[in-house]
């Protein structure tokens, strides 16, 4: 049985348990020696972790080592500039009588992607706009067993089983609220862009059936997935019969909602709604990161630096 996790390991011990690996190069120290750079994880979030001065036969069985396989790791705590970090002394891969649990080991979003998928689904099927109903419906049924396990990230916030239904289901939520204080908002088209904003990360990332994503797609590589949802909106407009207006409209949506060049969008957002769109994304992503963060920390006590975040070290309160 586990009895270690991301969220319940403390510095300074060591300890013997598996983990999965989610992503392991081989690299050269400073000294020459290559060492392997992990990042571990389990059901309950992901860890950094060194295995050093690696010998010949090491190097030949980890180079042939693909993300997704289960190791039993003995490894001591350590902080790194404000993060925890594993320094690994033994490894080896899961034995069948080990007993592993592959339960332990996949980290999914807090609801059922069939309850999520049908409150999405739901939503868009209340659209009084004939068009945007009809492309968002037809976007999710396209795509709608990728949906159910597609993570919203390789790493970071949403990186998890049926991330990606998560992150727009609380997006919606969000949005409804928003209208409900902005009246000047278009309701469909806001919740139309929350549905569409973020479809092509089906396409831009890879991803096994248990929401572990391995690395990013040749085309995901190479365009991103604002310019590739640019490219899905475009031509589904057009094979529905959708008016200028609102193509270009959604596509800007699309293509703006990371508001800032270094983030991948050539355009600030120039309409309400798609402005609005952009913060209900930073905010969703923002409190992922900060509950992920949170997760295994005592009452009274700060967390590890959480780069996404600016490297701040949060807080948990005791009340």
């Amino acid at each position: 049985m586990k009895k270690y996790y991301t969220t319940n390991l403390k510095d300074g011990e060591t300890f013997d348990d598996f983990f999965m690996i989610k992503s392991l190069y081989i690299k050269a120290g400073t000294t020459g020696k290559q060492y392997l750079d992990m990042i571990l994880s389990d059901a309950t979030g992901e860890v950094v972790a060194k295995k050093w001065d690696l010998d010949e036969a090491e190097i030949a069985t980890y180079e042939k080592t693909v993300p997704g396989c289960i190791v039993k790791v003995r490894a001591q705590v350590t902080d790194w500039r404000g993060q925890r970090q594993l320094r690994v002394t033994k490894m080896r891969f899961a034995q069948a009588g080990d007993g592993v649990d592959n339960n332990d080991f996949f980290k999914a979003a807090p609801e059922d992607p069939q309850e999520m998928y049908d409150f999405i689904v739901g939503k868009i099927q209340g659209f009084t706009d004939p068009d945007l109903r009809n492309l968002c419906m037809a976007l999710y049924e396209e795509n709608k067993d990728k949906l159910m396990y597609y993570p919203a990230a390789m790493s970071n916030h949403h990186a998890e089983y049926a991330g990606l239904l998560y992150h727009v289901k609380r997006m919606m939520m969000l949005g409804e609220r928003a209208c409900e204080v902005y009246t000047n908002l278009s309701r469909d088209l806001l919740l139309a862009g929350v549905a569409i904003h973020d479809i092509e990360k089906l396409t831009e990332i890879l991803s096994d059936e248990h929401g572990v994503s391995p690395g990013y797609s040749f085309e995901g590589q190479m365009l991103g997935h604002l310019v590739q949802g640019v490219k899905v909106v475009h031509d589904k407009c057009r094979e529905l019969g959708i008016g200028y207006e609102k193509e270009i409209l959604l596509e800007h949506m699309v293509i703006s909602h990371h508001y800032e060049p270094d983030f991948g969008s050539p355009k600030k957002p120039l309409f309400p709604e798609a402005e609005v769109l952009h913060y209900l994304d930073m905010i969703d992503a923002k409190m992922f990161d900060m509950e992920d963060s949170l997760a295994g920390v005592e009452p009274g006590g700060f967390g590890d630096k959480v780069w996404t975040l600016d490297n701040r070290k949060l807080y948990k309160k005791t009340f």
